[in-house]
């Protein structure tokens, strides 16, 4: 692995020791700190729908092992081009309907070339017109490439540290620590919202995801939204076969991103979709308050629109 050059913006102020700390907590004790913290910042019963659509798919030329659009690994997922304008709106309207405030586009690219960055943005400035907050994960970032999404009306940039800076190289090797960090500098320099987080279950030890959480943590300031996802293990990647993470390890990972990022928006991400209804209740009583909604994210399934409302119903949770 290269050697890391942290950030500048990281200012180390939640050091992988005393995150670790937080993890090795009683589990009532730390969901009980974890939803002090929520109660302080956040309304406890209310939850942020976004919805996710992938808009250029497959044939990525990273070698990032949980990913099926890799072009690397031989998996279901095939090459696909960029989507029509009107196909984007369509799903931006449909996800609009069903209570999503948030519309996230994602594509498969190690970073977006000016063509297609044009293309992007004309999607960006259709969606905002409709009254939803744009989102958009395009890779790696060129200089000056952040100052036209934002001048395009992008809300969020999505870009994930993925795992710690211990552990990425086990993961990820056809970019560096330093090449997203670079990028969250990039949107952040732009005036754009950061959602960042990472991927747990990747076989990683608790530790490492200490290191992830403090990664993020120590963005300065932290991302406005953290995306926790659960890898969902995909035939012909790298990944299909690492153990399992125990459903408590997550939670308490939940937990802890809640108490060292409080103004953060905490989101269930990818893995929803194999977690029951009591282990998403346990990471709402955990601090998570928003989810990806809709029936796929990118290549993977996602719980259906109609349970996801359901759940919300039993747990007397509302939409923001």
């Amino acid at each position: 692995m290269d050697t890391l050059v942290v950030s500048r913006k990281n200012t180390s102020t939640w050091s992988t020791k005393k995150v670790l700390e937080l993890f090795q907590l009683p589990f009532m004790d730390l969901l009980y700190q974890a939803q002090q913290v929520h109660r302080a910042n956040h309304d406890p019963n209310k939850i942020q729908l976004s919805s996710l659509l992938s808009i250029k798919t497959g044939g990525c030329p990273e070698d990032c092992k949980y990913c099926p659009q890799s072009a690397r690994y031989e998996t279901e997922v095939e090459r696909e081009r960029l989507l029509a304008l009107q196909e984007v709106l369509k799903s931006a309207q449909a996800a609009k309907e069903n209570g999503a405030t948030r519309f996230c586009m994602g594509a498969a690219w190690r970073g977006p070339k000016e063509h297609q960055l044009e293309d992007v943005m004309e999607m960006i400035r259709q969606v905002k017109a409709m009254g939803m907050e744009t989102c958009v994960t395009l890779g790696m970032l060129k200089e000056g490439q952040a100052e036209k999404l934002k001048e395009a009306g992008l809300d969020y940039y999505n870009h994930n540290l993925d795992t710690s800076p211990e552990f990425y190289g086990e993961i990820i090797t056809t970019r560096t620590y330093q090449d997203r960090l670079d990028t969250l500098e990039r949107v952040r320099n732009a005036g754009i919202n950061i959602c960042c987080g990472g991927i747990v279950g990747l076989g990683e030890s608790r530790a490492q995801r200490a290191g992830l959480l403090s990664q993020l943590a120590n963005l300065n300031p932290p991302p406005e939204s953290v995306p926790i996802n659960q890898l969902v293990k995909v035939s012909g990647t790298p990944l299909e076969e690492v153990d399992d993470l125990d459903p408590f390890e997550f939670i308490r990972t939940i937990a802890v991103a809640r108490i060292i990022m409080p103004k953060s928006h905490v989101r269930l991400s990818a893995g929803r979709e194999q977690m029951p209804e009591s282990t998403q209740a346990l990471c709402f009583m955990a601090g998570a308050n928003s989810i990806f909604y809709g029936e796929e994210l990118l290549t993977t399934a996602n719980p259906r629109i109609e349970a996801d409302k359901a759940l919300m119903s039993k747990l007397d949770l509302s939409s923001k």
